[in-house]
């Protein structure tokens, strides 16, 4: 599993006992304050909750035995610039390292909807600006679908990749009513949808972890469900690992 961040000692005792006793190891921790207080901030108070927030992300891992904590690195709004973003975050996350050193837990960046390291090659080039075995990427394979393909960035950052997401994305079309008009019309809307129903390909996806050697954790990054559902995801993530 992938957990998010824990501020009370008592909660994350007891989300440790629950994995062991459950058998499900927690591989990750999803960081909590990346989006509402970026490192990009202006704002030193902000920024100072997001390092927080990492801080304590970095001890849960250490605590629960998980690899990673999944950071959001910057946000690029009408208030800060792409250049701001990609400075004031690698700022930050320099100062991070030696602690994520201590603890033995890697800082794994992810690409999101945040107007930041839009492209594969940028991607590899922020990491690789840290040297440091550290600082390393976290790919989802359905963010970059708007404007990319998933088996380009996973063969162009490589073994820069320590986790992945698993989610999909594709266009869906809808009978919209329209206000004046008597019959709807039809649009095409694009929105994240179940597994291998959208726009990915996933046999493609498949052959290009293969291709990198890539042997690490997936989460599937989904809405819950009950069991029936639950079974059919799991299924689904079967065949993809199949390279079905």
């Amino acid at each position: 599993m992938e957990c998010g961040t824990e501020d009370d000692p008592k909660v994350a005792e007891e989300i440790l006992a629950a994995s062991r006793k459950s058998g499900l190891p927690i591989h990750s921790v999803m960081n909590r304050d990346h989006w509402k207080f970026p490192l990009s901030s202006p704002d030193p108070a902000i920024v100072a909750r997001c390092v927080q927030g990492m801080e304590t992300s970095i001890r849960n891992a250490k605590q629960w035995g998980a690899e990673t904590v999944l950071l959001v690195p910057a946000v690029v709004n009408p208030e800060v610039s792409y250049q701001q973003a990609w400075d004031r975050s690698v700022e930050q996350i320099r100062k991070m390292i030696p602690l994520a050193r201590e603890s033995k837990v890697i800082i794994a960046v992810e690409e999101v909807w945040n107007k930041f390291l839009l492209s594969p090659i940028e991607f590899a080039r922020y990491v690789d600006q840290f040297q440091s075995p550290w600082v390393q990427a976290y790919l989802d394979v359905g963010n970059m679908v708007l404007f990319g393909y998933p088996q380009d960035w996973i063969r162009t950052l490589g073994k820069r990749i320590v986790k992945l997401h698993f989610k999909d994305f594709g266009w869906k079309f809808y009978n919209l009513p329209v206000e004046g008009q008597a019959k709807p019309v039809r649009k095409r809307v694009p929105e994240f949808v179940n597994l291998r129903e959208g726009d990915i390909d996933w046999k493609a996806v498949h052959k290009a972890l293969a291709d990198i050697g890539y042997k690490g954790d997936a989460t599937v990054e989904l809405t819950s469900g009950n069991a029936e559902y639950l079974k059919d995801v799991s299924h689904r993530v079967d065949l993809i690992l199949e390279g079905a």
